[in-house]
């Protein structure tokens, strides 16, 4: 009895941090990740381990990715950009979360 219970606390432990991982981003301008331009509009962020996966339509770009924790949940999804004209993401803060990725 005690095994099913362990095992029905892992798989659903399992399941919302997987469902955890994916996140809605807009993008305000043409964007940069890791070289690759993403237009302006709607993409999805995926995280898997310590890489970042933006999908945009049929584009779907793979960025290596500093996982930090904030002490507080942000209030709002927010996309910073490197210094320049490039467009080249430097992190981003996930809503409803305390992670912040920053993109290496």
């Amino acid at each position: 009895m005690t095994k099913r219970i362990l095992l029905l606390v892992s798989a659903v432990s399992l399941a919302i941090a997987s469902a955890a991982s994916n996140f809605s981003l807009t993008f305000y301008q043409p964007t940069v990740v890791n070289g690759t331009m993403l237009k302006a509009g709607e993409a999805k962020l995926e995280i898997k381990d310590n890489k970042a996966i933006v999908k945009q339509g049929k584009t779907s770009v793979e960025a290596s990715v500093k996982v930090e924790n904030a002490s507080q949940k942000y209030l709002y999804t927010t996309v910073g950009y490197k210094d320049g004209e490039s467009h080249q993401i430097k992190d981003i803060t996930l809503a409803g979360t305390t992670t912040k990725l920053v993109f290496e």
